[in-house]
C-alpha cells in the first residue's frame, strides 16, 4: 500500500499527520512507535512549512528481512521529500520506518474526507490523544521504575559505600596485624641473636684459664656491633679502687656494684643508674658495668654505644655478659693462684740430688702447661745410714695444691722409714698403710731403687707405677717388667715384693712418671719403647761425661709430641764406669 499527501501550508501538514496516524493505528503501529512517528513527522513538517515551497509525505508498506531465513516483518515507511526540482538540487529526503506487526489490507484513507468531516477529525484527534495518554501513561511507569532503580541503585551504593568502610576497616586491621606480627618477628630474632651470642660469647670466655686473654678477648667480642670502644679496668689485688684518671661513673660502679649510664639524657635502661656525663668524655654516652664476685668487684668495665645510645635489651645482656666474664676472670684467676702455689711448693720440695761416690744422679721435673694438673710428681734422693742410696719417683693421684701437700708427706714418711733401713718393697709396704690410713680417698703410684756401692745389683720395687727402664754398658736396654704392686693407699692388704737385677758399672737406670710416656691416644707401652731407644742412643762416654745433658737429650724427643697436659718427671741413675 502506497499513500501520498501534498504539502503546500498548515493544512496539507495537518491532514497529512493525521492520515499519517490513522494509518499507523490501522496497521498496528504500536502507540508509542504510534507517537513518535507523528511526533517526528510533525517536527519535520513544521521545518518544511517555514522552508516554504511544495513537499510530498509518501507512506508505503513493506517488509525487511530477519535473522531466520525465508521470514519478514512487515514495516511502515514515511519519506517526506520536496518538489522535484528541489530534490534535484541536493536535499536529501527525511525518511523513518516504524515496525507493523499486524498485517492489513490495502486501505483508502482520503486526506480530504477527514479534513472534511469534523466527526472524523474529531476522532483522528482523540485518537491522537489517546496514544499521547497511553504514551504519558507509559512514561509514567517507566518514570516509576527509573525511580525504583533509582532508589535501588542508591541503596546499593551506600551497601557499596559501607562496603568499601568495612574492607578499609579490614584492610587497616590487616595492615595493624601484619604491622604488629612484624614487630614480634623482628624482636623474636634479636632476641635470639642476643642469646645466641651471649651463648658463644659466654663460651668463648669460659675456654680459657689465663685472665689476661680473657681481658683481651672481652673487647674483640663487643666491638663494633654492641659498643663502639670497651674499657677494662681490673682493680689490684690489694683492692684499690679506680683513681680520678677513670670516668666519676666508673668510681660510682665499683664502690656501689650497680651498672651506671653516664649522659647528657637519662637512658632509662632496666637496672641502670643515670649519671651526668663524664668530664673525660661529655659528648659520648658511657655505661660502666662493676665486675661482680662473691666479695667485692674485680673491676669496671666501661663501653661506648655503636651508635647515640643502647637498646633497653642490648644493655640487659651487656650486663649480664659482664658478669658472666667477671665470673671467668675470678675463676681464672683463682687457677692461676693455686696453679702458681702448688707449683712453687713442688719446686721447694723436689731434693737436691747427692753425690756419692760411684753413682751420678740427674733429674728432670717439668710442670703441666695445661690445666690445674701440677702438683702429683716427685722425685726423690738420700742416703741411708748403712751407706745405701734410695732414688724414688713417685705420682699422686690427683692435682693441685692438695696433691702437692699429699706428695710432701709421703716423702717425708719414706725418709723417715728409710732411716730405720728396709728395702724398697718394706719402704712401699709401709707407705700404703700410711697413705691407707691418713688419706682413704688419694692414692698414689712409686718405683724406688736401692744403690749400695758394695753389691753389684740395684734392688727396686714398684707400687702400681710404669717400669724401670736398664741401659747396660754395651748399649742393651731392657724394660724391667717384674709384677709390681698395687697403687699405694688403695683398700687392700698388701706385701709389695723386692725385684733385684745386675747392675755393671756404666750402666743407667732411668725411673720416670707416665707423664713421660703416656700419650692419650697412644697409650703407655709404645711411650717407653720410645723412652728405651731414647735410652739406648748413647754412648758409655756420654753417659759418664755429661748425665745432666743426657737428661736433656731424652727429653727433647721424647716430649715433641706431648700437649704438657701432665707432670713431667725423670730420674737417671748412673753407675760410674771403673777407670
Amino acid at each position: 500500500m502506497t499513500r501520498t499527501w501534498q504539502i503546500t501550508d498548515v493544512t496539507d501538514a495537518a491532514r497529512a499527520r493525521i492520515g499519517t496516524a490513522r494509518l499507523a493505528a490501522t496497521f498496528g503501529v504500536p502507540p508509542v512507535e504510534r507517537a513518535r512517528l507523528t511526533a517526528s513527522l510533525g517536527a519535520q513538517l513544521r521545518l518544511c512549512l517555514a522552508k516554504g515551497g511544495t513537499w510530498r509525505l509518501t507512506l508505503e508498506t513493506g517488509t525487511v528481512s530477519r535473522t531466520v531465513p525465508g521470514a519478514g516483518e512487515s514495516v511502515l515507511h514515511a519519506v517526506v521529500t520536496q518538489s522535484p526540482r528541489a530534490a534535484a538540487a541536493g536535499q536529501p529526503p527525511w525518511r523513518v520506518t516504524v515496525p507493523c506487526p499486524e498485517a492489513a489490507a490495502d486501505v483508502d484513507l482520503g486526506a480530504d474526507s477527514v479534513a472534511d468531516d469534523p466527526e472524523l477529525l474529531a476522532q483522528a484527534l482523540l485518537g491522537t490523544d489517546e496514544d499521547t495518554a497511553l504514551v504519558l501513561e507509559r512514561l509514567s511507569e517507566q518514570e516509576g521504575l527509573v525511580e525504583f532503580h533509582r532508589e535501588e541503585l542508591q541503596q546499593t551504593n551506600q551497601g557499596v559505600v559501607a562496603l568499601h568502610a568495612e574492607l578499609d576497616a579490614a584492610g587497616r586491621a590487616q595492615r595493624e596485624a601484619f604491622a604488629a606480627e612484624r614487630k614480634a618477628r623482628t624482636e623474636a630474632e634479636n632476641a635470639r641473636r642476643r642469646l645466641t651470642f651471649l651463648a658463644d660469647a659466654s663460651a668463648v670466655l669460659t675456654a680459657s684459664l689465663d685472665h689476661h686473654e680473657i681481658v683481651r678477648r672481652l673487647p674483640e667480642l663487643l666491638v663494633p656491633e654492641y659498643a663502639a670502644s670497651v674499657d677494662i679496668w681490673l682493680f689490684d689485688q690489694d683492692g684499690d679502687r679506680p683513681g680520678p684518671a677513670h670516668a666519676a661513673a666508673a668510681v660510682v660502679a665499683a664502690r656501689t656494684g650497680r651498672p651506671q649510664y653516664a649522659a647528657a639524657h637519662p637512658g632509662g635502661l632496666p637496672g641502670v643508674d643515670d649519671q651526668p656525663p663524664s668530664a673525660l668524655a661529655p659528648e659520648r654516652p658511657l655505661l660502666c658495668i662493676p665486675l661482680p664476685t662473691r666479695q667485692a668487684p674485680l673491676g669496671v668495665v666501661t663501653l661506648s654505644p655503636p651508635g647515640e645510645r643502647w637498646d633497653a635489651d642490648d644493655a640487659v645482656m651487656l650486663v649480664e655478659l659482664t658478669r658472666r666474664a667477671s665470673i671467668a676472670i675470678d675463676h681464672a684467676q683463682r687457677y692461676q693462684h693455686n696453679r702458681d702455689i702448688a707449683e712453687t711448693l713442688q719446686r721447694a720440695l723436689l731434693t737436691e740430688l747427692p753425690a756419692p761416690p760411684g753413682l751420678a744422679l740427674a733429674a728432670r721435673y717439668l710442670p703441666a702447661t695445661h690445666g690445674l694438673n701440677i702438683g702429683g710428681d716427685w722425685y726423690d734422693a738420700f742416703r741411708q745410714p748403712d751407706g745405701g742410696v734410695i732414688a724414688v719417683v713417685g705420682d699422686v693421684t690427683g692435682h693441685g695444691l692438695r696433691a702437692a701437700v699429699m706428695m710432701s708427706q709421703l716423702r717425708t714418711a719414706l725418709r723417715a722409714y728409710a732411716v730405720d733401713g728396709g728395702s724398697p718393697g718394706q719402704l712401699l709396704t709401709r707407705l700404703h698403710t700410711f697413705l691407707h690410713h691418713l688419706q682413704p680417698d688419694l692414692f698414689a703410684t712409686a718405683v724406688i731403687a736401692r744403690f749400695h756401692p758394695d753389691d753389684p745389683t740395684v734392688t727396686w720395687a714398684a707400687a702400681g707405677h710404669p717400669p724401670p727402664v736398664l741401659r747396660t754398658p754395651d748399649g742393651r736396654v731392657r724394660t724391667l717388667d717384674a709384677k709390681p704392686g698395687a697403687m699405694l693407699g688403695i683398700p687392700l692388704r698388701q706385701e709389695i715384693a723386692d725385684h733385684t737385677v745386675p747392675m755393671a758399672p756404666g750402666s743407667t737406670l732411668a725411673l720416670y712418671t707416665d707423664g713421660l710416656v703416656e700419650r692419650r691416644a697412644r697409650g703407655i707401652d709404645p711411650g717407653i719403647a720410645r723412652l728405651a731407644d731414647a735410652l739406648g742412643s748413647f754412648g758409655p762416654a756420654e753417659l759418664d761425661a755429661d748425665l745432666e745433658g743426657s737428661a736433656d737429650g731424652i727429653l727433647r724427643p721424647m716430649l715433641s709430641d706431648s700437649e704438657r697436659d701432665d707432670d713431667v718427671c725423670l730420674l737417671l741413675c748412673h753407675l760410674r764406669g771403673t777407670d
